[in-house]
């Protein structure tokens, strides 16, 4: 099904642009060299022509291709707050997640992740278990999934108790020295900085000492 969506993408190819965005992610894979905002336009207009079961079967071909571009669409064929039913989105997501391999594939798969867990909280007991992966892209995506509870200025206190559950899984990867890690703990808690400065401050207390400089640096940003 999807080969001639593929076509589309290949329409818009630039061989010059792909050859530095190669270089630029470094992951082994075929980049075409489309710009987001053509992705947009395409997979906006295959959004509108598709019924949510082709959606699902087609964002799950493209992924399948490995090709840079066709999975961001992919990606972005699933980023929509209001999906109903919206389980086999959820199940497609995360079984992607596993394949994570790059910042840019990661964080827009993780998009489309987050309006699913908006749409049903409980699924975050699903998201725990990614805390605990052998693998780091997956460890990095449940921070990353999960960056809507940093962004309520008065949450309800269900999504209080979300926010200090996940403020606990950025706790216990502080020790993880890996970058991307320190990258998405520090990312997490300078957005939270912006609508509960109290808790940010408060984390940075207990743990600041324990990340590397850089990363506890960008998370206090705006703090005063």
């Amino acid at each position: 099904m999807h080969d001639r969506y593929l076509d589309d993408m290949r329409a818009l190819a630039d061989p010059e642009r792909a050859e530095q965005m190669a270089a630029y992610h470094k992951a082994n894979r075929v980049y075409l060299g489309l710009s987001n905002p053509q992705i947009n336009e395409l997979t906006k207009t295959w959004r509108a022509a598709l019924s949510l079961d082709d959606r699902l079967a087609l964002a799950q071909g493209l992924w399948t291709t490995d090709i840079y571009e066709a999975r961001l669409a992919a990606a972005k064929l699933l980023t929509q707050a209001r999906m109903r039913p919206d389980d086999g989105a959820w199940q497609l997501i995360q079984s992607w997640v596993p394949d994570f391999d790059s910042w840019a594939i990661a964080d827009h798969a993780c998009m489309a992740g987050q309006r699913r867990l908006l749409a049903d909280p409980g699924r975050l007991d699903e998201v725990e278990l990614w805390t605990r992966s052998d693998h780091m892209w997956t460890r990095r995506a449940a921070l990353v999934i999960t960056l809507p509870w940093t962004k309520q200025n008065h949450p309800k206190p269900d999504d209080l108790a979300r926010r200090d559950r996940i403020l606990g899984w950025a706790a216990e990867h502080v020790p993880d020295r890996d970058w991307f890690i320190q990258k998405a703990i520090a990312w997490w808690l300078r957005e939270l900085s912006k609508h509960d400065a109290q808790r940010t401050a408060e984390f940075l207390r207990n743990h600041g000492d324990q990340m590397k400089p850089f990363a506890r640096k960008e998370a206090g940003r705006y703090l005063g």
